[in-house]
């Protein structure tokens, strides 16, 4: 079986989750609340979900709405049409019965132009338990993978790229080598001042994009090196990138997902590896501070080196991305990329990719992790749904802060990022 030749059909059912912005506000607001200000419930407890639409900050009367709800992108246990009576509507939408996600979408078409809502409820969510095996020889599996990388020369090449330094900080693009005979590339800021520094390690979402220095961090007095995934450069034009993610590189996250020793990401994963391996060799590294972070895809791959590497002495990890893939199976929610859904089984259902995916889904590098963690998530997200999130997280035995807004999708409010990269600060900081 050859993964790649169906990748161009495959996409097409796929959803990427590149770095997200908030979306932009609208004149007109859909407002669905969960009667419990927690979005917390019991097993078996009814949830009311209360439907306000709302133009010039007034709700609305004699809109008709369309609603379902159900768990967490599976198909809706129920769907229904109503009018907005009285400003506002109330939605019985019953319980569940597992710990899981509990979700209600309401949709309003006015003035011919489509409106949409969610509000997803937990369900015991520390209840939450991953469905995906872990392979008897999970660990040796990954020891020789690194072995292999530590026999590769670090073959650092460094340029400074002055238009991207500030005053405080140098910003030089790097290219090193890594496993499988590929070059990783990123981008690398550090402190001008003589000194030590400690340094985050930022990896990257899912896509294919060029990167800019993390100026915001690097000038408080911090090594960052952010990287890419892909073996290019990360600093040409912008339609080279757009090219290789319509070409090339589309829908890369399947490529060899047959074979556990071709799989894209092995490369992927050991060259985040390779990253820890090139701070560690930078003379104005303090070796005793370093973080690894990331949202989406680059939340998957902070759990994965921090688990892989223990020099990492701690992780922030926003909505991970790679969670529990097989809870499809379970008739449940499954993490990006979503190899499992219905609408991919017409080739992803066989022995080899099954045998293959556990060796890198995030949760049996979950358990493995023993520093202390940063987690962020929303309940709306539709990508990285959170029930995989929680599966992921609720196997991490280490310390760990949550930070949950509650309504937030796949994107971060800047409250967010602030709370994460304080958190970040001050454990880098005060060490």
């Amino acid at each position: 079986m050859r993964i790649r030749i169906f990748i161009h059909l495959a996409f097409l059912f796929l959803v990427v989750p590149a770095i997200m912005a908030q979306p932009a506000e609208q004149a007109i607001k859909i407002i669905v609340s969960p009667d419990h200000e927690n979005w917390e419930y019991k097993l078996g407890e009814d949830c009311i979900f209360t439907v306000v639409v709302y133009k010039d900050q007034v709700p609305l009367s004699g809109v008709n709405i369309s609603f379902q709800y159900g768990p967490e992108r599976m198909k809706p246990v129920f769907q229904d049409k109503q009018m907005i009576k009285n400003g506002s509507l109330r939605i019985n939408s019953g319980s569940m019965q597992q710990p899981g996600f509990w979700r209600c979408i309401v949709n309003a078409e006015i003035n011919g132009k489509q409106y949409r809502q969610v509000a997803t409820v937990a369900y015991a969510a520390s209840d939450i338990r991953p469905t995906v095996t872990e392979p008897a020889n999970f660990d040796s599996f990954w020891a020789k993978a690194k072995q292999e990388l530590g026999h590769i020369p670090l073959d650092a090449k460094m340029t400074l790229l002055p238009e991207k330094s500030s005053a405080l900080t140098n910003v030089y693009h790097v290219n090193v080598q890594s496993w499988g005979g590929s070059r990783l590339y990123g981008i690398l800021c550090v402190p001008k001042k003589e000194g030590k520094y400690p340094a985050i390690l930022q990896v990257p979402g899912a896509g294919i994009r060029p990167y800019n220095p993390d100026l915001e961090l690097a000038d408080k007095g911090f090594i960052v090196f952010s990287i890419g995934i892909h073996g290019i450069p990360v600093t040409m034009d912008p339609s080279v990138y757009n090219d290789l993610n319509a070409g090339a590189l589309k829908g890369y996250f399947f490529f060899n997902a047959d074979n556990k020793d071709r799989f894209y990401y092995k490369r992927v994963y050991m060259g985040c590896v390779r990253a820890v391996d090139f701070i560690f060799s930078l003379p104005q590294f303090d070796s005793k501070r370093i973080a690894v972070s990331g949202n989406s895809q680059g939340g998957a791959l902070s759990i994965i080196t921090a688990s892989l590497d223990e020099r990492i002495s701690y992780l922030a990890v926003v909505h991970p991305a790679l969670c529990d893939l097989t809870g499809y199976f379970f008739n449940r929610a499954g993490g990006w990329p979503h190899y499992f859904a219905e609408n991919n089984l017409w080739f992803s259902n066989s022995d080899q990719i099954k045998e293959t995916l556990p060796y890198y889904d995030v949760v049996n590098f979950a358990r493995r992790i023993r520093v202390s963690g940063f987690y962020t998530l929303g309940y709306n997200d539709d990508v990285c749904p959170p029930t995989s999130m929680f599966s992921a997280i609720n196997v991490i035995k280490a310390p760990k802060e949550m930070a949950l807004y509650k309504d937030s999708w796949h994107w971060m409010y800047p409250e967010q990022k602030q709370q994460m990269n304080q958190w970040l600060l001050q454990q880098l900081i005060t060490r």
